[in-house]
């Protein structure tokens, strides 16, 4: 199974001393409940056994998420309400599927009020996939803000970070300089290119470097299977909770019915392990001498962090965002290729402050992230007793219940995005900015800071900076490329 996930606003000020990337900290959108009226919560979670069935064969089966999440909003007249979200009774026992929709961008902001909500254990719901996948060990994803480990880890994310940005951009535009030639061979052999095992392969190449500091090519085993190794480990945790709506009903019973023995992984990722320890060791000996982390816990961190966030939120929103470039036919291409061009001049490399200044191609990194973010589902649990605000209703939400967002009808709120259904290149472009605060796709607004504190992404800014970094290289490589979100069929070069 390929990949699936866990990752600017005005660009950001100059690197600062704690982050090379350090972007500025504003206010969540304001959700001040005024004199809206004080409503209960519509929608149930059904009979015992039968309701959360039902919801569950609507969610994988009969709608399928998009329109299992619209069709309650409609029914209920409302942005807020209870249902059901797999997996469930009769085959997780263990694991209770009743939350509270949040599908506006008033009510999803609470996702990320720590003050209000906890983190721990909801990665993906109420279902956790067995920590033996993790080293028997709950990794910082995992963990609430107020659990002390939490601070550890993420701080030490955060550092090693920083100390990758100094290879960060040379290590991105040469891995991906042989992505790019590895396309153009396989077009000229057999008309077109299906990328995403080359894009997996660079990105697993860029990312071991940048982030762990440890080189494949000094492992070929690791270098050949590494990418594989991560797509069956990411697989088979999240297996349970994806919707696949083809092949049904073998899927249901098959595919959706139980958890996965860490054993069908254990090989490769014990490879991944020794692969980390051993060419890692100046990352691992930073997390052991200057955040107090056990040997152990560094590396298991590494790996979730390197397969479950980066590799894995890369893999899901890159295709997408090549093949919504590749597609298009409005002259978007011609656009960006100028911007790219008149930004760089006659510079003779990329660097993140001249990506920076490119608003067109963030503006479209940022449009694909709104439409399509890579994880589709954020989760929180309510710490005490609270009152959720959407736009028109205050709720009362009680401690312990669980809410769950469904980020792409949530960015496609009418009341903050106009035409919120259709790509805008533009939407973020000079006054355009100001929505950013309404971005949420990186556990928190894209205005706001990763720190020990909250649960946001930590390469938050890397990812976007990233990815309008490839968008700037594959301009000055060409003039236009041709395809779709699988494959590429055609580039033009550059004169």
């Amino acid at each position: 199974m390929k990949a699936m996930a866990a990752m600017m606003s005005m660009p950001p000020p100059p690197p600062s001393s704690s982050s090379p990337l350090a972007s500025q900290s504003l206010s969540v959108p304001s959700r001040q409940a005024s004199n809206l009226p004080v409503l209960t919560i519509p929608g149930s979670h059904g009979w015992p056994l039968v309701g959360p069935i039902s919801d569950r064969l609507d969610y994988f089966w009969f709608q399928g998420p998009d329109t299992f999440f619209r069709s309650r909003m409609e029914k209920h007249k409302s942005t807020v309400f209870r249902t059901n979200v797999p997996p469930s009774f009769p085959f997780f026992l263990r694991v209770n599927p009743k939350v509270i929709a949040v599908l506006d961008c008033n009510s999803f902001a609470h996702l990320f009020d720590m003050e209000v909500v906890e983190k721990k254990d909801v990665l993906v719901g109420d279902f956790m996939p067995s920590t033996s996948y993790t080293g028997d060990t709950r990794v910082c994803a995992y963990l609430d803000t107020e659990e002390p480990k939490h601070g550890q880890l993420k701080n030490f994310a955060l550092d090693i970070l920083k100390r990758g940005s100094k290879v960060w951009v040379e290590e991105l535009q040469a891995n991906l300089d042989v992505f790019f030639d590895t396309i153009e061979s396989d077009i000229s052999k057999n008309g077109s290119s299906s990328f995403l095992s080359h894009l997996q392969t660079f990105l697993f190449n860029f990312l071991s470097k940048s982030l762990v500091g440890a080189d494949p090519a000094l492992d070929p085993g690791v270098a050949n299977s590494g990418p594989l190794s991560i797509d069956l480990w990411l697989g088979l945790q999240l297996l349970p909770t994806v919707p696949i709506l083809a092949f049904q009903p073998l899927v249901e019973i098959f595919l959706h019915s139980y958890t996965y023995p860490f054993a069908l992984v254990s090989g490769g990722y014990r490879k991944l392990y020794s692969f980390i320890e051993q060419h890692g060791k100046e990352v691992v000996q930073l997390g052991e001498k200057e955040f107090g982390l056990s040997k152990s816990d560094a590396i298991h961190n590494l790996i979730f962090t390197l397969g479950f966030n980066a590799y894995g939120g890369f893999s899901v929103f890159l295709p997408t965002l090549l093949g919504t470039i590749a597609s298009d036919k409005t002259g978007l291409q011609a656009r960006l290729r100028d911007e790219v061009r008149k930004v760089c001049g006659t510079s003779t490399g990329l660097r993140f402050d001249l990506v920076k200044d490119m608003e067109l191609v963030n503006s479209v990194v940022y449009e694909t992230l709104r439409l399509n973010p890579p994880v589709q589902l954020q989760y929180a649990r309510a710490r005490k007793d609270f009152q959720l605000t959407s736009h028109d209703s205050v709720f009362d939400v009680k401690k312990g219940e669980l809410l769950c967002g469904y980020q792409p009808l949530a960015m496609r709120d009418g009341k903050v995005f106009e035409d919120p259904e259709s790509f805008k290149p533009d939407r973020f472009v000079g006054k355009g900015k100001e929505l950013l605060n309404y971005l949420f796709w990186s556990n928190g607004p894209q205005t706001g800071t990763p720190s020990e504190t909250n649960k946001q992404c930590a390469a938050k800014d890397y990812v976007t900076l990233s990815a309008s970094l490839i968008v700037a290289h594959m301009y000055r490589r060409y003039d236009s490329i041709s395809g779709d979100a699988g494959s590429i069929t055609a580039v033009e070069k550059a004169n």
